[in-house]
């Protein structure tokens, strides 16, 4: 039996299961992959899969997060390569600049937080400018909203600063006209999501 020919991207990283793994990450960089699933997608034997996710991980260009007793794997967009493997890879944007918070359906991006988020709203800070770029409101008790956050930052490639507050607290700093508030709605505001109409 005649062995299967390497494609040039497979003999460029080496390893036909290493290409593989690249091009399901920066091809959708805003999302994570469990191990089993990505065998399943790629189509490779799990301990090629692992022993790559592993690599991928030492370089830098894979990230790993525990999220509900379940190994997550994602792109890393914040790795210096970042650009340039999501140019190679990606067929659904050009650079990794496009992948710009302000660009996000937030309603969207918020449905796993749906049942405990009270209103979110989401900033168009420049660089060097004071505020936060999210104001999260509601019930963090078990801090899935915290961790939620720190995926939103991690999927956009860059450092958020964002604020949660429990639905009580931000209804107090607002009837006291609270200074963060204020300067918050200086801000200009690209999104919010406020079913309760509390803001």
């Amino acid at each position: 039996m005649s062995k299967e020919k390497s494609t040039p991207l497979e003999k460029l990283f080496g390893s036909k299961t290493r290409a593989k793994l690249l091009a399901l990450f920066f091809e959708n960089p805003d999302k994570s992959y469990y191990v089993r699933e990505i065998t399943r997608v790629i189509e490779e034997q799990i301990n090629s899969v692992r022993r790559e996710l592993t690599n991928l991980n030492a370089l830098g260009l894979v990230k790993v997060e525990t999220y509900e007793n379940k190994v997550y794997y994602s792109a890393n967009n914040k790795h210096p390569f970042a650009r340039p493997m999501t140019e190679i890879f990606s067929k659904k944007i050009s650079t990794v600049k496009d992948m710009d918070v302000h660009r996000t359906s937030w309603d969207e991006y918020s449905k796993p937080v749906k049942n405990i988020l009270t209103a979110l709203v989401v900033t168009n800070r420049l660089p060097g400018q004071d505020g936060v770029d999210l104001l999260i409101v509601g019930d963090d008790r078990i801090k899935k909203l915290t961790h939620w956050a720190e995926i939103v930052e991690k999927k956009q490639g860059k450092p958020l600063n964002y604020v949660i507050l429990s639905r009580d607290d931000y209804l107090y700093r607002k009837s006291v006209k609270d200074k963060f508030l204020s300067e918050l709605w200086m801000l200009d505001i690209t999104e919010t999501i406020d079913p309760e109409k509390i803001l």
